[in-house]
């Protein structure tokens, strides 16, 4: 079923075109098909989804890269000082997100396009044939976030184009790719194919300051760094006990919808491994000269303030905040709330997570964490 030749020739049936760009991509997609045919265990729904969703990012590459054969020009664009939100999950990083896309004057990644970005938008005429007519795919039972059909979606579609992407361990059960991607992989290349794919996105648009937004970034904040020099970072904080069981539950319910054999234990193991390991390099990263870089956002002043904390954020960024801008973040949140889903609680003993052991091995983070966000309560 997922056999890189066929998925490659598919693609380039698909849109008539040859040229993949640069090889660095090869070795991400190879992993990961294989972990997929060996460990993944899909039902017939997965296999199809996945060997979709695989095409699609083989076809959008592409077109990338014919975009710029005939475009050379696009190449000339600025990517400047993004803000980039990343953290735990299930830190209310979402609603920061979509609170920050009420801005008129910056850019991001839209939902519609996160994974087609291919054609740019400037070159489309009329309505656009991305975008959907209700609030677009779920994946899963619900929606366990906030969705807003013309709001930001995370990074993970573009660093997919290098099949270097946390999003793929949501769809499937896949420890060998998991555990190449957060020790062994280099990311640098993955980052400098989104760093492309955003140019492309911006090319033909007025110059707007980007905003960026995914919690897996704590794990490759190097790689980042070598390609967004000057990126600067929002980092929202919640104490982890509350964080694991949620993150491994919204996993868990999307990936049962493509496996028979769910490892709810699997799940919960990999996760607190995974958010333990970018929590200390995070730490690391900020400490080795990089703290000025962040602005750090505590999860219960975000729920008890929201716009409070964005006029905070942007006194740091030097930006204003417009009364069109804060109208639009109060009209958002009221919305939001009244559509919220209710959520549930997970038993921890069915993911294997015990809680009063997570909390030790957060320990630093935590301690560091009171630190950073004590200007939220002052």
């Amino acid at each position: 079923m997922f056999d890189i030749g066929e998925m490659l020739e598919t693609a380039t049936l698909r849109t008539d075109l040859t040229d993949f760009g640069d090889d660095s991509f090869r070795e991400g997609l190879d992993i990961l098909l294989s972990s997929l045919r060996s460990e993944a265990q899909l039902n017939s729904r997965g296999e199809s989804f996945l060997h979709e969703r695989i095409v699609n990012h083989l076809a959008q590459r592409l077109q990338v890269e014919d975009w710029y054969r005939r475009h050379p020009e696009i190449e000339s664009e600025q990517i400047t000082a993004p803000l980039i939100g990343l953290g735990l999950p299930r830190t209310g990083s979402t609603a920061l997100s979509l609170l920050l896309a009420q801005d008129p004057g910056v850019r991001y990644i839209r939902r519609w396009e996160s994974s087609q970005p291919c054609p740019p938008t400037s070159t489309v005429v009329g309505v656009d044939p991305r975008i959907p007519s209700d609030m677009g795919e779920k994946v899963g039972s619900r929606h366990h976030v906030p969705v807003d059909t013309h709001g930001p979606m995370e990074c993970h579609d573009l660093m997919a184009l290098d099949f270097k992407s946390y999003m793929f361990l949501s769809f499937a059960q896949i420890p060998t790719y998991a555990e190449w991607l957060v020790t062994d992989a280099d990311l640098t290349s993955t980052f400098e194919y989104q760093r492309r794919v955003m140019k492309l996105m911006q090319w033909g648009e007025p110059s707007r300051p980007w905003r960026l937004k995914c919690p897996t970034h704590v794990l490759f904040l190097d790689a980042i760094d070598k390609v967004f020099p000057d990126a600067r970072f929002v980092m929202t904080h919640r104490d982890p006990t509350d964080c694991m069981l949620s993150v491994s539950e919204l996993i868990a319910d999307i990936i049962m919808s493509f496996t028979d054999s769910v490892d709810k234990p699997f799940i919960g193991r990999t996760n607190v491994e995974h958010w333990v390991l970018g929590m200390q390099r995070a730490l690391e990263f900020r400490a080795a000269g990089a703290d000025e870089r962040f602005y750090d956002i505590d999860f219960r002043a975000m729920q008890a303030e929201p716009i409070g904390r964005i006029e905070g954020l942007y006194r740091w960024l030097g930006e204003p905040v417009t009364e069109q801008f804060e109208t639009q973040m109060r009209d958002w949140w009221m919305r939001a709330a009244a559509e919220r889903e209710p959520s549930k609680s997970a038993d921890p003993v069915e993911f294997g997570i015990v809680l009063e052991q997570v909390r030790p091995r957060f320990a630093e983070y935590l301690e560091k964490a009171n630190t950073w966000t004590v200007h939220e309560f002052s």
